[in-house]
């Protein structure tokens, strides 16, 4: 890779600059990626798309929420980074009928409101001001789009560059925040191509979006890694009509990398609980988390500035009268008791799915012989489950669970004499 630092370039074509405002622009700008009509179904799959029984497990995970806080008269369901409305639509389809009829369902997504989607469903922009229920980010947080570090010859991390078609170059060394938080959270040996995705956006973006619960559970779900799993040399890739390809910021392809799920869980200003069904570092710190600001940010992207919560003004509806002084990791401010967040919980989607009763077993053979068609059924279903919580699949995927004034939904609510698995399995 050339060690330069050069930028020059025009507006139209710009010339190099860092991943996060080139994928940036190319995901969420004019004609970006995200914008795009055929949406991100066109292009790759998730658990959303794999089977209708991820939609139910969520589901039944909102009622547990629901009950959690006592039945409220309005349940909040908001659905971050929303594609098309297929995982929300879905949800509220799921619902008992007496919990639907107290559901306000948010999608939160940059591109235009589909048509013909469920009336019920009020499509935002941008997150809402106050939320009691559940915010669910299902493969959010990858596409918040982060700098790669590349360690040059002299040992020293410096910025990668990138063009719009590709091509990659150094730039200056990382410093201020960015040199701290890989120092923290992926720390890079002195060997020349050893390469980091700075993850400090992504770390704000769940803070904010964590901030705006007034009570119930955050959840982030996505591919992961943890302190003691960081891949050597990055994980920025892009997908492109269903394959892997290159990443290109020119709006052609999908731009994405794994996301450190242990720091996101410690940016809101709490310690996260290592779960015995994923691997985790130790002794994490207790990090004072800042929720983003876009507007006092010059580097936000289009997707940040989208995504993040507008400012709070004191007496807007939805907001708590205190929350403009509210401090970092107790939004909402710290009279309000039932606003103190417990640990973060990271754990793996199987091991999520199975505490939802979701599990894939197969249904007992002689079903086959008293209801064929109902073997028939529940066997599909159970390669569904089995395809959604498989290892070295959709089932390695981690969830990263923050309660805000409930206890966690999940804790301890393995299957009924089934011993609890510590490879999560």
């Amino acid at each position: 890779m050339t060690d330069e630092t050069t930028t020059d370039g025009s507006a139209a074509r710009p010339g190099p600059r860092g991943w996060r405002a080139a994928a940036g622009a190319a995901l969420y700008g004019p004609g970006g990626f995200y914008r795009r009509p055929e949406g991100p179904a066109g292009h790759f799959r998730t658990s959303v798309h794999a089977s209708p029984l991820f939609a139910r497990a969520v589901a039944r995970l909102l009622c547990r929420v629901d009950e959690a806080l006592g039945r409220p008269a309005v349940l909040d369901f908001v659905d971050m980074g929303a594609g098309r409305g297929e995982l929300v639509g879905a949800v509220l389809a799921a619902l008992p009928a007496d919990v639907a009829a107290r559901v306000r369902a948010y999608a939160v997504e940059i591109a235009d409101r589909p048509a013909g989607l469920d009336e019920r469903i009020t499509w935002l922009g941008r997150l809402p001001d106050a939320v009691t229920g559940l915010l669910f980010a299902n493969e959010w947080l990858d596409n918040v789009p982060v700098d790669v570090a590349e360690v040059d010859r002299a040992g020293v991390p410096r910025l990668v560059l990138v063009t719009q078609d590709g091509s990659e170059r150094l730039g200056e060394p990382v410093t201020g925040a960015a040199a701290d938080w890989l120092a923290r959270w992926w720390p890079l040996p002195a060997e020349e191509g050893l390469r980091a995705e700075i993850g400090l956006p992504r770390d704000r973006a769940w803070a904010a979006a964590v901030d705006r619960v007034v009570r119930g559970l955050a959840v982030a779900v996505d591919y992961a890694h943890t302190l003691d799993t960081r891949p050597p040399f990055g994980t920025l890739t892009g997908f492109r009509e269903g394959r892997e390809t290159a990443p290109v910021p020119d709006g052609s392809c999908d731009i994405t990398a794994h996301v450190a799920l242990d720091a996101c869980a410690a940016a809101p200003g709490r310690p996260y609980a290592p779960s015995d069904t994923t691997r985790t570092p130790s002794g994490t710190a207790r990090t004072a988390g800042t929720p983003f600001d876009a507007a006092r940010d010059p580097a936000a992207t289009p997707a940040e500035e989208a995504l993040a919560p507008a400012p709070r003004t004191p007496g807007t509806p939805g907001t708590p009268p205190d929350a403009a002084q509210a401090l970092p990791g107790t939004a909402h401010g710290s009279s309000q008791a039932a606003r103190e967040l417990a640990p973060a919980r990271l754990l793996t989607q199987r091991a999520a799915l199975h505490a939802l009763d979701l599990t894939g077993a197969r249904p007992p053979l002689a079903l086959a012989s008293t209801d064929p068609a109902a073997y028939v059924r529940a066997l599909a279903s159970a390669g569904e489950a089995a395809e959604l919580t498989a290892p070295g699949g959709l089932g390695d995927f981690g969830w990263l669970l923050q309660p805000v004034g409930i206890p966690d939904p999940l804790e301890h609510r393995s299957e009924p004499g089934r011993p609890r698995d510590p490879s999560g399995r």
